[in-house]
């Protein structure tokens, strides 16, 4: 096992990082951290504040504290390509899950999640326990396991967390949780050793291993490093990331989320065909994945691939290899800040989602399209005034993403909010910062 360093971290007592936080040197701090605005970073620091209170009143309030961040990220190129081996333009977003966090010494880790239960994991306890699936004792587990495994040994802290990533959006509350701890354990347990993508690669590996649910790296790939992040995953076990200079707060417009408050219930089959029957085209070629696969041989063997595989697949086949290129265009076209192209190229994301993707809808509910609703009032509303709009994440149910320009969102919202229901119209920043340590 490698040396801890927490001893050597800097210390801070809970009172005294309450008074920092709830004066100018904290938001001084949150503004140059997060790349942030002040009016943000007040409010940041407004719920570490909170956040510190909490920890107080569980564990005491005369303990040294580290205080960490992650955010929720938004996808905003990429629909299903990840998990073929395919790239993904993505941003850490504003929202994000936080923690307090103090070293206890022995091995007890007890972390208390604003609204849940608290969890107590020996850290040298390492076994997966099927009764903790689905948990997040399972995750914390999961990830002094993965410090293990990479030579590094997890002690005692105690925690508290609150996440500010709404679950069910579609933003990735999950990612944020388990890339804040961590990073956490990152900083505690490694100096900081570990680079953003082998943090997400440990959160993964804990939800995968411990968690019981078999995700792609995106989601935590996104939190861990923030900002607008183009990910390469044609390679499984080194998978690349790159970091798109681009404000925009610059552009004039609001990227904003639209909720359809459809229920994911019962659709994990939906979801299943997808990976598979990508899965089923690229068999055909004699590979694994779509990105395997070379995309002029595919055309030229198009009926064959019909035949083998059946129509659905060969238009999810098409999406991919259209999307997986759309990806690097949406990418360059922000850092060259050619923003018109860039909104073009999420309109045609959005329609290759519906047509060839097709994960609009469930076939099965024909009753329930909340996500084409969403749509069509995009599209009534954004049209004419240089809008765009697309199908966000995962489909079947859940989000639409929106780019509204900025003098007209208000009035956008109050029509998406009347048809969707209040707080249905989720507008987002995107935040530079990852998963990183704030004190």
């Amino acid at each position: 096992m490698k040396e801890t360093t927490a001893g050597r971290l800097e210390r801070m007592q809970a009172e005294k990082a309450k008074k920092m936080f709830l004066g100018g040197e904290g938001v001084e701090r949150i503004t140059a951290l997060l790349s942030c605005s002040r009016e943000a970073a007040a409010d940041e620091s407004r719920r570490i504040v909170r956040l510190i209170e909490e920890f107080e009143t569980r564990f005491g309030a005369d303990r040294d504290v580290k205080i960490f961040r992650a955010p929720g990220r938004t996808e905003i190129c990429g629909n299903h390509t990840d998990h073929q081996g395919g790239r993904v333009l993505a941003a850490g977003i504003n929202l994000d899950a936080l923690a307090v966090v103090s070293l206890t010494g022995g091995t007890e880790i007890r972390v208390k999640s604003v609204g849940f239960p608290e969890d107590c994991v020996q850290a040298d306890d390492t076994n997966p326990r099927p009764d903790e699936e689905g948990t997040s004792a399972a995750l914390v587990r999961g990830l002094c396991a993965g410090l293990a495994a990479k030579g590094f040994r997890a002690e005692g802290f105690c925690a508290c967390t609150e996440n500010q990533v709404l679950p069910g959006s579609g933003l990735s509350s999950s990612a944020a949780f388990e890339v804040l701890l961590g990073t956490a354990m990152n900083h505690l347990f490694c100096g900081g050793f570990l680079t953003p993508l082998e943090t997400a690669q440990l959160a993964q590996y804990a939800e995968n291993r411990y968690f019981g649910k078999p995700c792609g790296l995106m989601d935590q790939a996104a939190s861990a490093v923030g900002g607008f992040v183009l990910l390469d995953f044609s390679e499984a076990d080194n998978p690349r990331a790159e970091k798109i200079p681009f404000d925009f707060s610059s552009c004039g417009y609001r990227l904003c989320i639209i909720d359809t408050k459809g229920s994911h219930s019962g659709l994990t089959q939906d979801y299943a065909t997808i990976p598979a029957e990508m899965k089923k085209v690229a068999a055909c070629f004699g590979k694994t994945l779509l990105s395997q696969v070379d995309e002029e041989e595919f055309y030229s063997r198009l009926p064959e691939v019909r035949a083998t595989a059946g129509d659905r697949a060969a238009l999810r086949a098409m999406h991919f290899f259209a999307e997986n290129r759309r990806v690097v265009r949406e990418a360059e076209a922000l850092r060259t800040r050619e923003f018109p192209t860039f909104l073009r190229l999420v309109m045609e994301s959005g329609h290759s989602s519906f047509e060839f993707l097709q994960n609009a809808y469930p076939p099965s509910r024909t009753k329930e399209q909340g996500i084409p609703v969403a749509l069509a009032l995009c599209s009534r509303l954004l049209a004419k005034r240089g809008g765009a709009w697309r199908l966000h994440g995962g489909g079947f149910a859940g989000t639409v993403q929106a780019y509204v320009p900025n003098e007209y969102f208000e009035e956008f919202s109050r029509e998406i909010e009347a048809v969707f229901g209040r707080g249905s119209c989720l507008p987002l920043s995107v935040c530079a910062a990852g998963g990183v340590q704030i004190l």
